[in-house]
């Protein structure tokens, strides 16, 4: 048990004064800031879209803790830095978590963390892919006007389990045994979707059910909006190709590297190589080159382009495969397909820092939901930065630096009869920022 009377030991004294140190501040919290998120998760509607989803078994007469409420708890208890439900044991009767959960710092107890494990084993299958949708939906809701072109990047991301977790496999690559789940995000860093799924390289018929799932709910938002897929060599499979052409879509993908598209570039490599060792051998050197071929799998020709490289280490060699129109061929190798590097750092602050990665539960259903809730925090950081102005270097920041410097913030929480005070540090360097951007909250979304 915690005696909040007993002193802190081993402070060194300052000045010849002893340091008293005790937990007896009363109604304080580390983390104000969940109090500016709240404001965007309320404009952004995730909980109760996400909560929509489940059919919830309890009996509503005796409900304490509907399910919007410890969904919303759950995203900001992760986008605080408190990805394991086991925190929500002691930040059930933390303050400021209680006032973002439209509670009184004196009013009852949030989730516990059994209740909160209870809400991450509910959901089934069918509100899975409905929260699916929903998150789509949320996208397509979050572009102030219809947009004429998006851009969908399509990536997997590993992910290691210990444990004896359903759909878990073995990686030959990592060594290891995880997941290796689907994720999708648009062009401006939106998440759009994620799918639990085994460690291994997707098919083309897995693939192509992903993407007419996906597609029918963008479509049911946006029936004429033009989409570009946009992935690695993972996702170069004749039937996705096949697929993206007869729905009328734009896709550019890598190319593994094979001995018929080689024989397009041999001339090429030689050429380059030979410039780059008669020059001054600072800088790489690259050239560009475009031709139609295809594996014998595909059901016709397609736009190849190749990207050869020289410098130092030797000759280097990539391939894209585009039925995008016009164009040179560097720009669409640059500035089109290498933009899909973007994605990665979106996965990276997605598993890093909100903790993605923490599937630990036995069921895949009860792994996958995570997944979500993971994807309502980056939510909730993306539309905070989002707010951000447009030149301040705010925009870029990463979420474990607005995390750092904008949510974990103290304050002395001191409820009145008529109004609730938050007294927070004067010496707060981040005062400014934090009227700006609730200055600048975005609109309600539908």
């Amino acid at each position: 048990m915690d005696d909040l009377m007993l002193p802190l030991p081993g402070l060194s004294s300052v000045l010849g004064k002893a340091i008293a140190a005790r937990f007896d501040g009363g109604q304080l919290s580390s983390d104000a800031g969940v109090l500016v998120l709240r404001e965007f998760e309320q404009r952004l509607g995730i909980a109760e879209r996400l909560a929509a989803c489940i059919d919830d078994p309890r009996s509503q007469a005796q409900v304490v803790h509907d399910l919007a409420g410890m969904i919303r708890f759950r995203m900001l208890m992760i986008v605080s830095g408190y990805e394991d439900g086991n925190d929500a044991s002691t930040l059930r009767s933390d303050p400021a978590f209680k006032l973002a959960q439209g509670t009184l710092p004196s009013g009852p107890d949030l989730a516990s963390q059994p209740t909160i494990s209870r809400l991450e084993n509910l959901p089934d299958v069918r509100s899975l892919l409905r929260m699916g949708r929903a998150f789509v939906d949320l996208y397509c809701a979050s572009c102030a006007r219809v947009p004429k072109r998006i851009v969908l990047d399509l990536d997997d991301t590993f992910d290691a389990v210990h444990g004896g977790q359903q759909l878990r496999l073995f990686n030959g690559h990592y060594d290891e045994y995880g997941f290796q789940p689907i994720v999708v995000f648009d062009g401006d860093g939106r998440f759009v979707t994620a799918m639990l799924r085994p460690a291994k390289r997707p098919k083309g018929m897995e693939i192509v059910k992903f993407l007419r799932r996906l597609l029918r709910t963008i479509r049911s938002n946006w029936p004429g909006t033009q989409i570009l897929i946009r992935a690695d060599s993972h996702y170069c499979c004749p039937e996705v190709i096949d697929f993206c052409r007869a729905k009328g879509l734009d896709f550019i993908f890598g190319v593994a590297p094979t001995t018929t598209l080689r024989r397009h570039v041999e001339a090429l490599e030689t050429i380059t190589k030979a410039r780059f060792e008669a020059g001054t051998k600072k800088a790489k050197l690259r050239r560009f080159k475009e031709f139609y071929d295809g594996a014998a799998s595909w059901s016709r020709v397609e736009r190849v382009i190749a990207r050869v490289e020289a410098g130092e280490q030797g000759t280097d060699t990539r391939f894209i495969v585009t039925n995008l129109a016009g164009g040179r061929a560097k720009t669409l190798y640059q500035h089109v397909y290498c933009r899909r590097g973007c994605a990665e750092n979106h996965i990276k602050s997605w598993k890093r820092h909100l903790a993605a990665g923490r599937t630990s539960c036995t069921k895949a259903t009860a792994n996958q939901f995570p997944l979500f809730l993971h994807a309502g925090a980056y939510w909730l950081l993306w539309a905070l930065r989002a707010a951000m102005p447009k030149r301040s270097v705010w925009r870029v920041a990463q979420f474990d630096t607005l995390r750092l410097r904008l949510v974990k913030i103290a304050a002395r929480v001191v409820e009145m009869k008529t109004q609730i005070r938050l007294h927070l540090p004067s010496a707060c360097p981040y005062q400014a920022i934090l009227r700006t951007v609730l200055g600048r909250l975005p609109r309600p979304m539908t």
